[in-house]
């Protein structure tokens, strides 16, 4: 199977492939995860604190914060996909890997990076904000008044997770789809999943938008979900759109 064969130099492991290139690419993916979260979390942040409006009681609150994350994403992929692929997201490179659009020593490089820029941003925003006002960082957790049980979370992330890898796949990664369309797509999927994700988990779909502000504010209530849903609902995503959709193309 294309994309599925094994070998050193597919999981990245020869000189050629930790190059200058691929560093730069790292960098983007810090840079641009560093900045989603701060405007996203600083977002959350604002609206809450600053302003004292609850988003699961306050649709202009969560409009507010929907948009937010969806404009920022969209921006920063339309700014990195020519350098690092816009990933921006641990769940979009890990499935990025699985299915053989990426080697692994390189999507782990990505997947660090996107966590330290995670760690940063949210270090940003408790720099900048006041005490009183910071809260938990923006940091993700469960609404239980609205989702009943842990394991229903974990689902609603899978699914969230689901749709923004799945347009990330229709567009950026598949060699025939809209690659122009991509940060539009991409933004779009993230803005519609925090219109209904918000008042229920947080709308996470990112393990390091979640993990920064947990890290910084010591804030780690059910934060298991905003690994395992993400993780897992991009993993199937991405194979499903590539054995579905690419995979009889590449053989």
């Amino acid at each position: 199977m294309a994309g599925f064969e094994l070998s050193a130099g597919s999981l990245g492991l020869a000189r050629e492939d930790l190059g200058l290139r691929t560093w730069r690419a790292v960098v983007a993916e810090f840079v641009a995860t560093g900045l989603f979260v701060f405007i996203g979390a600083g977002t959350v942040v604002s609206i809450t604190g600053a302003l004292g409006r609850v988003p699961s009681e306050d649709a202009g609150a969560l409009v507010g914060i929907a948009l937010a994350h969806g404009l920022a994403i969209a921006l920063l992929v339309a700014a990195t996909a020519n350098i690092s692929g816009g990933h921006i997201n641990p769940a979009v490179s890990l499935a990025a890997v699985i299915t053989g659009r990426m080697k692994a020593a390189t999507g782990l490089l990505y997947i660090v990076a996107q966590l330290l820029g995670g760690i940063v941003g949210a270090l940003f925003i408790k720099a900048i904000m006041a005490d009183g006002i910071e809260g938990h960082l923006g940091a993700h957790s469960l609404n239980r008044a609205a989702v009943s049980g842990e394991g229903l979370g974990f689902l609603a992330e899978a699914l969230f997770t689901f749709l923004l890898v799945l347009a990330v796949f229709a567009t950026a990664m598949d060699p025939k789809g809209r690659g122009y369309l991509a940060p539009m797509a991409i933004g779009f999927a993230v803005l519609v999943d925090h219109l209904i994700g918000v008042p229920l988990t947080g709308a996470s779909m990112n393990p390091a938008r979640s993990f920064g502000p947990s890290l910084v504010a010591n804030f780690w209530d059910n934060h298991w979900i905003y690994w395992a849903g993400p993780l897992v609902g991009g993993s199937v995503a991405g194979l499903f759109y590539y054995f579905v959709y690419m995979y009889r193309r590449e053989e």
